[in-house]
């Protein structure tokens, strides 16, 4: 029954049963954690042949010594692999360490400082520069704005993707607007996938936008289904390509959860304009990446159908766990107007909204009787959700036992703060 329709009296008579549950689940000196979009264990280990696949073989396809210096963009083949996943030509790819995030640092702070196109382009000549963030988004994009002392702005992500009518309002109206943050496919929390329509306006926004506008296009989960009729992503290079926009396009992605996690591979893409003066920015920083890495990783992932057939592994894995908690939120919370949640088809994450003013309140009765939650307010910049209702469930890492025992607690607790609101006068 919807929460609204319950008398004072079943309220109340709910709640003391609830609260006879929270009393035994803390009892149980539970010790669980939803708070990162980990691979788990079962996942990294998938990937364990690449310790010793080289064998005492370290030539590249154009015979390159991989253990030796060079190679600022990367060795061919990785170039060309992982061009794929991006959808974009290997000319066009630069593949790095093994930290998509490394990369978008260096891509943020290169333009802050030496600017895309020399000096006079750097966006650290302005007084002010802000970042378009859509939320709920993710919070070490909106981390590394605010420690490079960006602004950022909030934009409510719809079904479509990010609200483009806003977006598109506010960067014609305000030059210090350099950027948008995305990421596209499954997003970070919500699990969505952006439209066609709305991956085109985006990729026109470099027409509209002041110079030196840039799209950050975090595609960390181009490639992590759950299922086989998982929407496809619209490849914004086309459409980049179609309305000449190539230079206002940053594409990153990484093997983090495709391998292993620490000691994977990180890619970039863009206009071969930009990833010149990208090059000539990151050569005085390294002489190369780790191309040993590059090449092990080549030979564990071309091939046929091999990329497919391994990223089907990890979704046999870790779908268990999504459905148990999308199943046990149906069951337990749909049709009583105390929460609403995403059903993604792909990624790492599912978005919690609870009633406004609550997340908080949820977060901290989870965490007393042992189980650990991202922080409300993390998936908005600076911390603060202006409803206090969003919270980003991570199943992904826990064994499927510890995640059904996690979100049976976190209904528990859902269902507490949503009776105790309803009951105060």
């Amino acid at each position: 029954m919807h929460i609204d329709q319950l008398s004072a009296t079943e309220l109340t008579s709910q709640l003391e049963t609830l609260k006879e549950q929270y009393d035994a689940l803390r009892g149980a000196n539970l010790a669980l954690d939803l708070t990162r979009g980990k691979p788990s264990t079962e996942q990294v280990a998938l990937s364990n042949a690449l310790d010793g696949i080289l064998g005492d073989d370290f030539l590249a396809a154009n015979g390159i010594d991989a253990r030796n210096y060079g190679g600022l963009e990367g060795l061919e083949e990785a170039r060309a692999l992982f061009g794929d996943v991006l959808g974009t030509p290997a000319d066009e790819t630069l593949i790095g360490g093994n930290s998509s995030l490394t990369l978008m640092y260096n891509t943020i702070e290169f333009a802050l400082t030496d600017g895309l196109r020399g000096p006079a382009s750097a966006w650290g000549n302005s007084d002010t520069v802000k970042f378009l963030c859509p939320t709920p988004g993710y919070d070490r994009h909106f981390a590394l704005c605010e420690y490079l002392g960006i602004e950022m702005i909030a934009v409510p992500m719809l079904d479509s993707g990010p609200d483009m009518d806003t977006i598109e309002a506010l960067v014609k109206q305000d030059s210090a607007i350099k950027g948008l943050w995305c990421v596209p496919r499954f997003s970070n929390p919500t699990g969505g996938v952006y439209s066609d329509a709305t991956v085109e306006r985006i990729a026109r926004l470099g027409l509209i936008a002041s110079d030196h506008f840039l799209v950050m296009w975090d595609n960390a989960y181009a490639v992590h289904s759950l299922y086989d009729d998982a929407p496809e992503l619209a490849s914004i290079r086309t459409y980049c390509q179609q309305h000449n926009t190539l230079n206002n396009v940053f594409q990153f992605g990484s093997t983090s959860k495709v391998t292993f996690a620490g000691a994977g591979v990180a890619f970039l893409a863009t206009s071969i304009e930009n990833l010149k003066a990208f090059k000539n920015h990151l050569a005085f920083r390294t002489i190369g990446p780790d191309k040993v890495n590059q090449l092990r990783h080549t030979r564990f992932l071309s091939g046929s159908g091999q990329l497919a057939e391994h990223m089907a592994a990890h979704a046999a894995l870790i779908r268990p766990r999504f459905e148990c908690v999308i199943d046990s939120l149906a069951r337990e919370l749909d049709g009583t107007g105390m929460g609403a949640w995403s059903s993604p088809r792909g990624g790492y994450f599912i978005s919690f909204n609870t009633l406004p003013g609550l997340a908080r309140e949820v977060v901290a009765l989870a965490e007393t009787i042992g189980v650990k939650l991202t922080p409300a307010g993390a998936t908005y910049p600076y911390g603060k959700d202006p409803k206090d209702c969003n919270i980003r469930l991570s199943p992904t890492y826990p064994s499927l036992d510890d995640v059904q025992a996690a979100i049976t607690a976190f209904i528990v607790c859902v269902k507490i703060a949503s009776l105790n609101a309803r009951l105060k006068p």
